[in-house]
């Protein structure tokens, strides 16, 4: 997901999608230790995801 479309989103849009990345990463992080997962960047490319997410929420915490 690209970084305007996550801009775009309004704040309980964000934090639906936040809960969701977050038990998607706890279900990766088994499939990699119980090696079966092939692709380890997609664990990688799901914790940039949840810290631009965190990093909007934040922003838009402090604007008010």
């Amino acid at each position: 997901m690209k970084i305007q479309e996550i801009r775009d989103m309004n704040i309980e849009q964000l934090k639906k999608m936040l809960a969701e990345k977050r038990t998607q990463a706890v279900k990766l992080r088994f499939d990699i230790a119980a090696r079966q997962l092939k692709n380890h960047r997609q664990y990688r490319a799901l914790k940039t995801e949840i810290a631009q997410t965190l990093t909007i929420l934040k922003e838009r915490a402090l604007l008010k």
